[in-house]
């Protein structure tokens, strides 16, 4: 199993979580964050780290964000590897806890 970022980390970004990851599991998109689900180990020390509450082990990803499964795993390749914290983004606090911010998910 691996643990997924979900809805939440989309224009938030926090970083708290990579700073804690002993396997450097984590990518870096343009707003968001994904784990490499071959990387991760599935130990869980990224999960109260997140301010934005934003990831789940995949079995207790709730139903409304299942198919950020597989938008972890899609977008690993394409995102560039993080293992240090950064800032958040400029307007992170504005953005937690927004709902249906999918749309605003930016690829690189």
């Amino acid at each position: 199993m691996t643990h997924v970022v979900t809805e939440n980390c989309i224009k938030c970004k926090y970083t708290d979580c990579v700073d804690v990851c002993p396997v450097d599991c984590f990518k870096e998109g343009p707003n968001f964050l994904v784990i490499d689900p071959d990387e991760c180990i599935d130990c869980g020390v990224c999960v109260p780290e997140c301010p934005a509450n934003a990831i789940f082990a995949e079995e207790d990803v709730p139903s409304d964000q299942i198919h950020f499964i597989k938008i972890n795993a899609e977008l690993t390749p394409t995102f560039g590897m993080i293992n240090r914290s950064k800032k958040p983004l400029e307007d992170a606090d504005k953005w937690n806890n927004v709902p249906d911010k999918l749309q605003y998910l930016e690829k690189p």
